[in-house]
């Protein structure tokens, strides 16, 4: 007679928590019909809102979502971050248990996931692995801030985007998506996705700066920095302007270098997004740059961002 041995009674007993945490989280994941052929996932995050992944939705009208019980039911488009990639839909008449949230930053490298997503069919599918790396709050390269920086292992299958990624104890740290890096999937924190869950159900947008200026980094001459008595070796040099936008009001001109916003460095895009980040449009920002090999200085009006015209 075959004898089970301990070892073998934790790994069962480790396989069926998780098959118990996969099957929990699936109640409140759902597949959204905001695309032609196969769906992605989404996550009821309150009661009646789901939350997925913005880039997968190609329709702003006719959205469905299937739920764990196999209804389909209209879905409406509260708004779109691009920059975050969250995209919130209100349920018509769903009256459903959001997923129980759990705090991102206490990810680690090295750390058990499972995302649980949703399809067509054939109920809740789970994706278990491992997190690749994990570190403090990140600017997205479309501008959008990100409370955790979290990469996964690999990439994600598809339909994974907007799925829910929990933990071993079965909370649920955010949702999937693969339009924030290449090759691999991400994860929008459950923080990030609340931030912007509130401003989208209150605004339906979220609102940034805009400047109106296209930039490229670049290294400053020692000359220029002793001369300046500059803090950093660094500054962006304006290759383009919005015809009309903020930054050409205010006379700045293409071949100009920005080296500080408000009296901070500006060293790179990240120090430029930050500088135009929520709350900013409306506000003056004092510009310091170098034209013709001497210093300057402006002040601009912080335009807001211009939002897609509709989905792509």
């Amino acid at each position: 007679m075959e004898t089970s041995t301990s070892s073998g009674n934790s790994l069962q007993d480790f396989s069926d928590r998780l098959a118990r945490i996969v099957e929990r989280v699936g109640q409140s994941v759902v597949a959204v019909h905001g695309r032609h052929r196969m769906p992605s996932s989404g996550v009821i995050w309150r009661n009646g809102i789901v939350v997925t992944a913005a880039h997968t939705l190609r329709r702003e009208d006719g959205i469905e979502v299937t739920l764990a019980d196999g209804r389909t039911v209209a879905a409406v488009l509260a708004g779109r971050d691009t920059g975050t990639d969250v995209a919130v839909l209100k349920l018509d008449g769903a009256d459903l248990a959001p997923v129980e949230s759990g705090d991102a930053r206490s990810l680690k490298a090295g750390h058990l996931v499972l995302a649980v997503a949703r399809g067509d069919g054939f109920g809740a599918s789970a994706d278990f692995g491992v997190i690749g790396s994990a570190g403090g709050p990140w600017r997205t390269w479309r501008g959008g801030q990100l409370d955790a920086f979290v990469r996964l292992d690999g990439g994600l299958h598809p339909g994974f985007s907007g799925a829910a990624l929990a933990d071993v104890h079965g909370q649920v740290m955010g949702i999937c998506t693969s339009a924030l890096a290449r090759g691999v999937g991400m994860l929008i924190p459950g923080m990030t996705v609340e931030r912007v869950t509130e401003e989208l159900l209150a605004k339906g947008r979220v609102s940034r700066g805009y400047l109106g200026v296209g930039t490229q980094r670049v290294n400053l001459s020692d000359a220029w920095i002793k001369k300046m008595n500059l803090s950093s070796n660094h500054g962006l040099l304006v290759n383009s302007l919005a015809p009309g936008g903020p930054a050409e009001e205010a006379g700045v001109l293409i071949g100009d270098v920005l080296i500080e916003l408000d009296g901070k460095p500006c060293r790179d895009m990240d120090d430029l997004h930050a500088a135009l980040g929520s709350g900013s449009s409306g506000q003056r920002l004092r510009i310091a740059l170098i034209r013709g090999g001497e210093r300057n200085e402006c002040s601009v009006t912080v335009g807001e961002r211009p939002q897609p015209d509709s989905c792509r």
